[in-house]
């Protein structure tokens, strides 16, 4: 069974986990949300791109 998330939903899962359990204030959530958007108008992001699209294909188990 394959089950298909956006990763916003699971990094948003995290973030509500790591406030409630762990005890992570709010205002650090919104600032490292704030960062990962910089950093993807940045020359990093197509590395970035590549390296979660081959994290996620080794997860998965399928090569190309």
């Amino acid at each position: 069974m394959t089950v298909s998330l956006p990763l916003v939903v699971v990094l948003g899962f995290f973030a509500w986990g790591a406030v409630k359990f762990l005890g992570v204030r709010v205002w650090i959530v919104v600032l490292i949300a704030l960062f990962g958007f910089w950093l993807s108008d940045t020359f990093l992001a197509p590395a970035i791109e590549s390296g979660t699209r081959s994290g996620v294909d080794v997860i998965n188990g399928s090569h190309d």
